[in-house]
């Protein structure tokens, strides 16, 4: 039985990737830099800003970019540009959580970009009961400790986990640990063959698919 969903939050409960490559190319190149490559954003997307902005834009200061990301994330968020959540993946989770589930988010962000996600305001911080972000994570994916909290904080077991994501080191970190992993596609930004090396227990399309597939675990518990 499925007692814990954990989501991932880039390109896996919200599509992000092309609006957060928008923000930072904007910011290089108003630092003097040339654009950044898509295809090395893609690449490296899903680990902290300010560890990779340096393989991004070489040669770039990473607290000033960080400085100018920080004040500029609330201009794209208030145009609707960046983590826009749609209600289908809003009412996913409440369906989940409505049938008992525990729901948490495991993210490699820094808080200040997590700010309006974890703001009462936003609905998302009714539904999450942990969020574990760069800060307040001892361990960071592919950590398989990453999930420890999770684990001791709900007294649940790894067999009794899910964790849904988008990256391989989302993968690498729930097979070390123990637990069922998803990997979502819908961002076409990876594909089966990356994950290859990694124990997919089901692919994921769209993110709306997760509802059925913890029902499907569950009735095999039965």
């Amino acid at each position: 039985m499925i007692k814990l969903v954990i989501v991932d939050f880039d390109d896996t409960l919200c599509l992000t990737e092309e609006a957060c490559y928008q923000m930072e190319s904007r910011i290089g190149l108003e630092m003097g830099f040339p654009l950044m490559k898509r295809e090395i954003h893609k690449r490296t997307f899903g680990k902290p800003s300010d560890e990779v902005i340096t393989e991004r834009i070489p040669g770039i200061n990473v607290s000033e970019f960080m400085i100018r990301l920080e004040s500029m994330i609330p201009e794209y968020v208030e145009k609707g540009i960046l983590d826009n959540v749609s209600d289908h993946n809003i009412k996913t989770l409440l369906n989940l959580k409505a049938k008992g589930k525990i729901i948490g988010m495991l993210t490699g962000r820094a808080q200040m970009e997590l700010t309006h996600i974890l703001s009462e305001s936003n609905p998302l911080s009714d539904i999450f009961s942990l969020s574990q972000y760069k800060e307040n994570s001892k361990y960071h994916k592919p950590e398989p400790q990453v999930f420890d909290i999770f684990f001791s904080t709900f007294n649940v077991k790894p067999q009794e986990t899910i964790y849904i994501g988008d990256s391989i080191n989302d993968g690498v970190a729930s097979n070390g640990a123990g637990i069922h992993f998803l990997a979502s596609l819908e961002s076409q930004n990876r594909t089966k063959e990356d994950f290859k090396d990694i124990n997919v227990e089901y692919f994921v399309n769209k993110f709306t698919e997760l509802e059925e597939i913890v029902n499907k675990l569950d009735q095999l518990d039965e």
